[in-house]
Parts: structure tokens; sequence; C-alpha cells
């Protein structure tokens, strides 16, 4: 079944943060890879300051607010091209330094959004791409010399063991809690699907690499997501 991944979302706005609250270490794990970015300017006390960053598909806000954290003073451009999920995000308390644009990944120039950028988010994002290779060599072009791109996903490590803890998860748990608490189970199915379709994270690291990103580095996640659920960041060459 082909659904509309955009409307999804949108429907699923309104309770979507309930559902991930729910899930173990969901929020723990976007903070851990915006850590991972070994932003320029963080470590050494500054906080960010000067730094402009791009949160793409930045859904209800979770992945903004990893990205506040690993970098306080910076300035956060957050894009996502569901309505819904963006008027979620924008409920919240944000610093003036951090906006919303409504937007698709393969539209950022004509919503004027625009680098160069000293970092890119994209969490959850790449697997969801009716075609990522555009949209990477797009972000590839937008991120300054020698900035950080982390992509943040569910990509399996290539494992028939992977595999099956992602299924026997999805339907023991996700689709189910995702049909209580949204009212909706398509989504979820299609989330389960759409990780088993997807590059293994050896597979997107090539991707990166094939746009002329350098420095490919590959982390996991701990608990049940280990193997599942990764941080690949690559930089642009200085």
């Amino acid at each position: 079944m082909t659904i509309d991944v955009t409307s999804e979302f949108d429907a699923a706005a309104a309770s979507y943060d309930r559902l991930v609250a729910a899930s173990p270490g969901y929020h723990a794990n976007l903070a851990r890879s915006a850590r991972r970015m070994q932003l320029p300017g963080v470590r050494n006390g500054s906080g960010g300051a000067g730094l402009h960053l791009l949160d793409l598909g930045c859904g209800t806000g979770a992945s903004t607010l990893a990205l506040l954290a690993a970098a306080p003073q910076a300035r956060i451009t957050a894009v996502d091209a569901s309505a819904g999920m963006l008027a979620k995000a924008r409920q919240a308390d944000w610093p003036a330094r951090v906006s919303f644009v409504h937007a698709r990944a393969e539209e950022l120039a004509a919503a004027g959004v625009n680098g160069p950028f000293d970092g890119i988010f994209a969490a959850y994002l790449v697997r969801n791409l009716p075609d990522p290779d555009p949209v990477l060599a797009g972000l590839r072009a937008a991120l300054a010399p020698g900035a950080p791109l982390a992509v943040h996903d569910y990509a399996l490590d290539g494992r028939v063991r992977s595999r099956a803890i992602w299924t026997a998860v999805c339907w023991s748990v996700i689709i189910p809690a995702g049909k209580v608490v949204t009212g909706r189970a398509g989504l979820y199915r299609y989330l389960w699907r759409s990780v088993l379709r997807f590059d293994t994270v050896e597979a997107l690291a090539t991707r990166l690499r094939g746009h002329g990103l350098v420095d490919t580095r590959i982390a996991t996640m701990p608990g049940w997501e280990r193997g599942i659920v990764h941080t690949l960041v690559a930089r642009r060459p200085a």
C-alpha cells in the first residue's frame, strides 16, 4: 500500500510527541547524534555562538531541541514538509535564534533556506525521501567547507538478527501503539516497511561518500536499537 507520508505526519502530529515519549531513548538518542556532529566552536566553550545550523526534517521539534542542547548559542533554521508537525513545534517556547520554515527538502532554495551552514542535522529524513540523492547533493553544496552533515536514522547493519528484532518490535509494540495513540496504523506500517527497504548503514555511508562527503563516521545506539538506529557523520571537504 502506498501512502502520502507528509499527509500521514500531518494527521499524526497532535499525538506524535506522546507516542515517541513512550519510546525508551528516543530523545536521548537524538541528543547523542547531535553531539556526535562535533560542531566547530562548541568545544571551545562558546556554545556555538556565530554558527548557523540547519535542522532538516525537524518534525515537532525534538531534533531541534537536541541540536540546541548541543550548540545552545547557535542560530538554527528548522525545516519540515509537514505543516501539522511544524504547527506542533511552534507551540514550544524557543529562543529568538531558532526559526521554523515550511518546505520540502527538495525545495529549500525556493523557500529561502540558503547556506552556507556550519552543520546540518537530518533526523529520520533521508529514508523518507522519494529520491535521496538530489537532496544529499544539495545539502553537500549548502555546507560550509569542513562542516558536518549528520544523518540520524533507522539504517540496519545488515544482520539477519537486526531485521528480525526490528520486525518483532514493530508488530508487537510500535504499530499497535501507533494505532492506539493516533488512531492510525498506516504511518507505522509504512515505518516498518521503509526501514527494511532502506539502505543498510554501510550502503548509506557509501551514498554519502558518493556525493563528495568525507571523513564518514558511523555509530549506533545502545539498547534494542543497537544495529538498527545509527548516526552517520560526514563532512564537506575543507
